[in-house]
């Protein structure tokens, strides 16, 4: 009997999966900002967070791509989510007080 192969989770379809993932995070400040105030997101933010979502996601796949063992993996990934966060939090709120952060 042959397996029906229709969900397999091959490396494109990993990578669609990411960048649509991406995507849907994106969607909640946009919704958000439909029904109050407290969210002003501007285009440059959306392409920031874009950018990073996206860059950060290709990144990984990359990566899984690269490394066979899960061993790696993890480290890789927990090495790249860790750089993604730290990013994310000194955009968000300049925990280190970068110019990066605008300050």
């Amino acid at each position: 009997m042959e397996k029906n192969n229709a969900f397999e989770l091959t490396p494109t379809r990993r990578l669609a999966l990411i960048l649509g993932g991406s995507l849907s995070i994106l969607l909640i400040p946009l919704i958000a900002m439909q029904f109050t105030n407290e969210v002003q997101w501007s285009v440059f933010d959306f392409i920031v967070a874009g950018v990073l979502l996206s860059g950060t996601g290709v990144t990984l796949e990359l990566l899984l791509r690269k490394f066979k063992t899960f061993k790696t993996r993890f480290i890789a990934g927990a090495i790249l989510f860790i750089i993604f966060f730290l990013i994310w939090v000194e955009l968000a709120v300049g925990i280190f007080g970068t110019p990066f952060a605008g300050n």
